[in-house]
């Protein structure tokens, strides 16, 4: 994300309380001060990191220096760890798992025809051999999703070859990046670093984005470009914002402003709409990722205009802010979307590509190209709403907060004496991949979510909603395809949400700022300070403070403990049986 603006004007101390706020203050009545339209809307950012650095004996003008650089020197320490995790044996197990056998495969076709050819039955194994056999046949082969995720995995093999580690490795990269793009985005949503780089260090700690991010499937990718979308459509709620601001007279609200105003060029708005294109290049289910972003800018536009003073806010958004923005996002993640079949336009031999050629068509205007391309999805359409096989397994979506039924990815029992297996063991050990979130973390996204939906629905915290929103659409229309062969790692496109929704739950729990948690400005600003009669926010007693920071670092320790301690089925380590069946602490986990 770009860097940010540290803080906007003061605004002016409002008047005193009235005598009945005043006299109920002795009952604990705390009233919440209002600040200025400027920092409604743009609220500054925290500075809590440079008065500690001031209390560790920095000169002041040092401990700001270093405050700014933790901007990003955070966020990158978090992203560093993430990489080390990630890339550490990317190689292992040296076998196609899973839906690698797809993937894998299809990202060579790609880089070498342009198009998905057709392999044999043993292809895996001529593949691991040595020497290598590389059986792909120009024939075209049947793929039912897009090519982006696919092309992406096959840059990793055309720079390290079409081996575990190629095919994984810009999955991998992509996992990192989205630990430091998380990280960001969480600074930007909570005005907080700590809280951004906790928010990064929680999906770092991920069980089910770790095994994602060493596996080469398409659902991480997916997640990669959502999430990039998001923190797109964020850096541009600001922007808006502060050009909103900017035009009202004196900082005061202006119902002509906010009603007129039109809010200009959007580039993070477009750029948002090319990674929507990317995301559903990668898999049809973005489609209700772009509806709900879509949604929601324009929702950020109206709620601006109200902050800054229009009498009829929705109704100035509909005539000034709907169109703008459906062009930036729909046409330009359409356009995206096509550009990504290239290589299948280029291509004489693509699946279904000459299907129009010698079919009528009451359209004879449109290119025997499209006709074609418009048949294939209709195909790959109805293959995936009719998708309702068994599979050992797939998972009803109301379990995936619970983590209910992960995905084996890999599995072997090595007798005793053998890969790693003890001598003097009494039975087969285990070695297993398994697609399984980080318990803990997933048991509290289930609280964080609750208090989330308190956030937005009682208190009008548009951070919440954002939260819930990403959530939502990543979840919820899943739960329409109950009949449909699901899997759990489908989930791992809303976790970032889920990782933000915890890092609110613990920030208001570790009572991490005032302007993080409740809209007020933030501890340190001069407009923070809670005047003597009572007209502002009273900080939280010393004894509560100290209570809640210890009970969010702790919770904060069990998830991080709990990663550690799944750390063996998440990376294919060879555990006694006994030590692997301590660790299937649900029945449906084996």
């Amino acid at each position: 994300m770009s860097s940010d603006t540290a803080t906007q004007p003061a605004q002016s101390r409002s008047a005193p309380a009235p005598a009945w706020q005043r006299r109920l203050r002795a009952f604990g009545y705390v009233p919440r001060r209002e600040p200025g339209v400027t920092e409604r809307l743009v609220p500054p950012y925290r500075r809590s990191g440079a008065r500690l650095l001031r209390v560790a004996g920095l000169p002041a003008a040092a401990a700001v220096r270093m405050a700014r650089l933790g901007a990003w020197g955070g966020p990158l320490l978090v992203a560093l760890l993430a990489g080390v995790l990630r890339f550490v044996n990317l190689g292992s197990p040296r076998a196609v798992i899973f839906d690698e056998t797809y993937y894998a495969k299809d990202a060579w076709s790609l880089l070498q025809l342009g198009y998905e050819g057709s392999w044999p039955k043993d292809a895996n194994d001529k593949l691991l051999d040595d020497p290598q056999v590389i059986p792909l046949s120009d024939d075209p082969g049947y793929v039912v999703h897009p090519p982006v995720g696919k092309w992406m995995i096959g840059l990793g093999e055309w720079t390290f070859g079409l081996d575990p580690f190629g095919w994984r490795f810009v999955v991998a990269l992509l996992g990192t990046l989205s630990v430091l793009m998380l990280c960001r985005i969480g600074r930007r949503l909570f005005r907080s670093t700590l809280l951004g780089c906790l928010a990064g260090l929680l999906m770092a700690v991920d069980g089910l984005h770790f095994v994602m991010s060493r596996t080469a499937l398409l659902d991480l990718v997916l997640m990669f470009w959502v999430l990039a979308a998001f923190g797109c459509l964020l850096v541009d709620r600001d922007r808006a914002r502060e050009r909103l601001a900017g035009a009202l007279p004196e900082g005061r609200p202006d119902d002509a402003v906010a009603s007129t105003l039109r809010l200009g060029a959007r580039p993070w708005r477009l750029a948002a709409g090319v990674c929507l294109g990317l995301a559903l290049g990668t898999k049809w289910n973005a489609l209700f990722v772009l509806a709900a972003f879509g949604l929601l800018t324009v929702l950020w536009d109206a709620g601006a205009r109200r902050t800054a003073g229009s009498r009829r806010p929705y109704t100035r958004a509909l005539r000034l802010d709907v169109v703008p923005a459906f062009f930036s996002t729909v046409p330009v993640a359409a356009a995206v979307y096509v550009a990504s079949w290239t290589g299948w336009f280029a291509s004489d031999n693509g699946y279904f590509r000459g299907w129009a050629e010698d079919r009528d068509t009451a359209f004879p205007f449109i290119p025997d190209a499209v006709r074609s391309l418009w048949h294939y999805h209709a195909v790959v359409y109805r293959f995936h709403v009719n998708l309702d096989s068994g599979h050992t397994y797939d998972s009803n979506p109301w379990s995936w907060p619970v983590v209910g039924r992960p995905v084996s990815y890999f599995w072997e029992d090595p007798p005793p004496g053998q890969d790693g297996c003890p001598a003097d063991a009494t039975e087969n050990c285990a070695r297993e991949v398994l697609a399984l979130g980080t318990p803990l973390l997933w048991w509290l996204g289930i609280a964080a979510v609750v208090y989330a939906l308190y956030r937005w629905g009682l208190r009008r915290d548009w951070r919440a909603g954002a939260i819930l929103c990403g959530a939502a659409a990543g979840w919820v229309p899943w739960l329409f395809y109950q009949e449909r062969t699901i899997f759990l790692f489908y989930a791992v496109v809303f976790l970032p949400f889920l990782c933000l929704a915890v890092t609110m739950m613990l920030g208001a729990l570790a009572r991490a700022g005032t302007a993080a948690l409740t809209g007020a400005p933030p501890p340190g600003a001069a407009t923070s300070v809670a005047p003597a009669d009572g007209s502002g926010p009273a900080p939280a007693t010393e004894w509560r403070r100290a209570a809640g920071v210890v009970a969010a670092g702790v919770l904060v320790l069990l998830v991080i403990w709990n990663f550690i301690y799944f750390w063996p089925i998440y990376t294919g380590e060879t555990l006694t049986r006994d030590a692997w069946e301590a660790r299937m602490w649900l029945d449906s986990w084996i």
